[in-house]
């Protein structure tokens, strides 16, 4: 079972401090289930387990160019990473050809990166700065 902490930090490409963080998990309990000196409850597993597409085996992975997986939900129209990042999407994928598709998925995700980084940097400078911005209206 702590084995499996370890599988979903490491396909997760987080390190053991990212991945305690985001799911709130103190560092040192982390390190002792990933160690094997502890074990999470199983409902533990099973919640972590669910925060990552990897782990569902009814999603179709996509492969990008560079090595990187993609999984497509179809019902949900979602098309995630393997650190669980979700983004919708309004086109049927399907059809698409698949090494095509890799491609695409990578462009959306390298964006969605981006526009992360953007929005967080923009966050820890409002948090720095007395200032208040306003939208240009055209």
């Amino acid at each position: 079972m702590e084995y499996m902490i370890r599988e979903l930090r490491t396909e997760s490409g987080m390190t053991q401090k990212a991945f305690a963080e985001l799911y709130g998990i103190p560092l040192s309990t982390l390190r002792k289930w990933e160690q094997g000196e502890a074990s999470p409850a199983p409902y533990v597993l099973q919640l972590l387990a669910r925060a990552f597409p990897g782990t569902d085996k009814t999603l179709r992975q996509i492969k990008g160019h560079n090595g990187t997986v993609y999984y497509y939900d179809k019902s949900r129209r979602t098309v995630a990473d393997a650190r669980g990042n979700r983004i919708q999407v309004q086109e049927e994928l399907d059809d698409v050809k698949a090494q095509n598709l890799g491609i695409y998925l990578q462009d959306l995700f390298e964006s969605f990166y981006e526009i992360q980084e953007k929005f967080n940097r923009d966050c820890r400078y409002d948090k720095e700065e007395d200032i208040l911005w306003s939208r240009r209206e055209d």
